[in-house]
């Protein structure tokens, strides 16, 4: 089985900044998107940020100019920085992988258990 662990989640004034990592025990010569989703408790999921197995980064407009999303493929780990927090921002983060499934590698999607984020004003 497949494991992804969140980490850097924590208690921050609003402005401040702030950096999530995601590792996953994945195999580098498979091919992965990486995704990040936060929750309030009560609501939905929603989508925050994700980056594809090209590279290219996609972000939700509440987010955009704020957070940027990075990964370093040879360490299977994925960031979420984030800058000029808001209130509005306190979630549960999670960290979602998407393998694409080939030949030999084959396809899943795996969530982390989540880390926490609060911010205040």
């Amino acid at each position: 089985q497949v494991h992804v662990a969140e980490s850097g989640g924590d208690s921050v004034q609003e402005g401040g900044s702030l950096r999530l990592s995601c590792v996953a025990s994945i195999d580098p010569r498979c091919l992965q998107d990486m995704s990040w989703y936060r929750q309030v408790p009560g609501q939905e999921r929603e989508f925050v940020s994700e980056i594809d197995n090209f590279l290219r980064p996609r972000y939700a407009d509440s987010v955009m100019g704020r957070f940027t999303i990075s990964r370093n493929a040879g360490e299977t780990t994925v960031y979420l920085q984030m800058n000029n927090v808001t209130p509005e921002d306190t979630a549960m983060y999670y960290c979602k992988i998407h393998q694409l499934g080939d030949y030999r590698c084959p396809t899943f999607t795996q969530w982390g258990q989540g880390t926490q984020v609060t911010v205040s004003s």
